[in-house]
């Protein structure tokens, strides 16, 4: 009897998750050359942007406002790769709070820009990763992820940062330090 509940739990918690992809999960607004973004990116995301981004052909500036990350990296990684193609810039508000994917997707701008009050944090995708047992660095569950920073970066050295700065349960907010020292920045961070 215990058995057949953990199942069902088991298959609902799957069914929540699966069906949590297939929303778009994020909203997108445009304001004049802004694309302002909130929300989680799902696998139906990358489709989303194509087609705002195709209508909207004066975009030159994606805004994450609140995002909280992704339940899909290879969405992710495809709409990043898709912002540098296009040449876009990425900026974050003063207000403005992205985590975990959500930092990867920032990374995608040819010019990365950032409000002072703005936050970046980041976080591990695996527990294991941390305790060190079951994804040692030449595993191949880290090669997209580690290739994706160099190829934004210059260096995969971000993603190493990423995933010691906490585990997958919490969030390290960045300082500007760390911002700094792995490049996330095309330009000083902005004061008002």
């Amino acid at each position: 009897m215990l058995r057949r509940f953990f199942m069902l739990g088991l298959m609902l918690v799957t069914a929540c998750g699966m069906a949590g992809n297939l929303r778009q999960g994020v909203d997108m607004t445009v304001v004049n050359e802004r694309l302002l973004l909130n929300g989680e990116v799902t696998s139906r995301t990358p489709a989303v942007l194509n087609e705002v981004l195709a209508q909207n052909p004066q975009v030159t500036t994606i805004v994450s406002q609140q995002m909280q990350g992704s339940i899909d990296d290879e969405a992710v990684l495809a709409m990043g790769y898709r912002i540098r193609e296009l040449g876009l810039w990425t900026h974050l508000q003063s207000d403005s709070g992205i985590y975990s994917g959500a930092v990867n997707l920032f990374l995608g701008g040819t010019r990365r820009t950032m409000v002072r009050g703005a936050e970046i944090g980041v976080h591990s995708w695996a527990d294991t990763f941390s305790e060190g047992t079951n994804y040692p660095r030449d595993a191949s569950e880290h090669q997209a992820n580690a290739r994706y920073a160099a190829d934004m970066l210059g260096s995969d050295a971000f993603y190493w940062f990423t995933l010691e700065a906490s585990p997958s349960s919490g969030i390290y907010i960045m300082t500007r330090e760390d911002i700094a020292r792995f490049g996330l920045l095309t330009a000083p961070v902005i004061e008002f």
